[in-house]
């Protein structure tokens, strides 16, 4: 880690000193330092995140055929691991630290012909139009480190090759090498966890599993997806055709071992992720003074057995479906609007989260935003911010999240942002967010940008 801060900082001064040395710069440098702290509200008010991150963003044209970008992102978040008085010799154990980077690729204008661009490199490839949660977004795999950071993916390595064809765009994709979601941690650790309907009178101890990789080849590994897009009748239309893998793990394989005579056990998993082809299909524009989008994105999953083994219940190895390899449809649509007073509202529905799969699975999620600029433009309010899970109309009262996340802006000077909120959850167990009621939290954040 040290070797990667020494190269970091090395181009970094490199790059600044090309800049003041040149008469005419064709880099450009800018990014932004971000605190993120945040504390649960419950019990002894523990600290559940703790952020500094420096965001560094470099573009450079080196000639008027080629551009590159790149962004890294320099941080230390969580808390000291410390576990001995010879760790407090380790500062990276007193003082977590990580370089990640995030984006670096290279684009070619007009390659081989004057309508074909290319993009090869680490890149974030966003698809579809709603605000944050797309369905339809599905080449690089979701970031969920940061449960609240709606809407946050991975890069991936990989080449993108885009064709004008007048007001239309025929995009395609290929990435080689297959990368997993990060699942968060933390409070959050077990929102997404999978879970078990145990046979009566059985009660779980521990639970243990072992994820299996894609074969490390390009025909298991690889991913592929196009896109035609363009502007009909003023709103921006796209259809898309993604052939990858789900990138959550699935379990296959389970194995029951009791551990005494009551019915306590634990069990041991075998996760896989499932193939699978994606249709989907976006659009954005404005009816009047409303902004509206809407995208919808049809899953063909390959089937997926899960082999349960009973033997040592006395109950032998039995078969289920995990996955069908039936289709299923997560869609989202929304719109936003500001009344003339500066109020600015935004409502979208979701059909279909992130870690869900199957229509059995597929849960409902109302999601609002509304805010109010004061002063200037100095002070932003959000008093009505959130979203309401329900995972079960037919038993609303058992089945459902409400989360009420209202946030304070405060802008004392360009660039610089100073921001208070909470995140606050009630609902169900039996719901995604409801598994969290106890994690509700205060949070302070500030932001320069430069």
């Amino acid at each position: 880690m040290k070797i990667n801060y020494l190269i970091f900082m090395a181009v970094i001064l490199l790059i600044l000193g090309f800049s003041v040395l040149n008469a005419e710069p064709s880099i450009d440098l800018n990014g932004y330092f971000q605190t993120d702290n945040r504390m649960l509200i419950k019990d002894d008010h523990n600290f559940s995140w703790h952020e500094y991150r420096l965001d560094i963003q470099l573009e450079a044209y080196p000639s008027d055929k080629t551009h590159f970008f790149s962004e890294v992102w320099l941080r230390t978040i969580g808390k000291s691991n410390i576990q001995a008085s010879s760790d407090l010799s380790d500062k990276e154990k007193i003082v977590s630290s990580n370089l990640y980077f995030k984006e670096a690729y290279l684009d070619i204008y007009g390659f081989l012909c004057k309508d074909l661009d290319v993009r090869i490199g680490r890149q974030r490839i966003t698809w579809g139009t709603a605000d944050k949660l797309n369905p339809t977004d599905n080449l690089n795999p979701d970031d969920l480190e940061d449960m609240w950071d709606f809407g946050r993916h991975l890069s991936s390595d990989g080449l993108q090759a885009t064709y004008y064809l007048g007001d239309y765009e025929l995009s395609a994709v290929y990435i080689p090498k297959f990368t997993p979601t990060v699942l968060p941690g933390g409070v959050w650790a077990t929102a997404l966890s999978p879970s078990f309907d145990l046979p009566t009178g059985l009660v779980l101890r521990n639970y243990s599993d072992q994820i299996i990789m894609p074969e490390n080849n390009l025909k298991a590994q690889s991913i592929i997806g196009t896109k035609f897009s363009g502007n009909l009748f003023n709103y921006d239309l796209s259809v898309s055709y993604i052939y990858g893998r789900d990138y959550l793990p699935l379990i296959n394989k389970a194995k029951f071992t009791p551990v005494d005579a009551f019915g306590t056990i634990d069990i041991s998993a075998e996760m896989i992720f499932p193939r699978m082809h994606i249709a989907g299909f976006d659009l954005a524009g404005a009816l009047g003074n409303i902004g509206i989008w809407a995208e919808t994105a049809v899953f063909f999953p390959e089937e997926i057995m899960l082999s349960t083994d009973l033997s040592e219940l006395g109950l032998g190895i039995q078969e289920s479906v995990a996955l069908e390899n039936e289709p299923y449809i997560k869609y989202v649509f929304g719109g936003d609007y500001t009344f003339t007073n500066g109020i600015y509202i935004n409502v979208q529905y979701l059909h279909g989260f992130i870690h869900e799969c199957g229509t059995d699975s597929l849960e409902d999620y109302l999601m609002f935003g509304l805010e109010k600029k004061f002063f200037e433009d100095k002070l932003k309010i959000m008093p009505l911010n959130g979203g309401l899970e329900i995972k079960d109309f037919n038993d609303f009262k058992e089945n459902y999240a409400v989360i009420y996340t209202p946030e304070i802006t405060y802008y004392p000077y360009d660039n610089v942002e100073l921001i208070l909120g909470t995140h606050i959850i009630d609902g169900k167990e039996s719901s995604t967010f409801g598994k969290m009621n106890d994690s509700d939290d205060l949070y302070f954040k500030a932001k320069v940008s430069f």
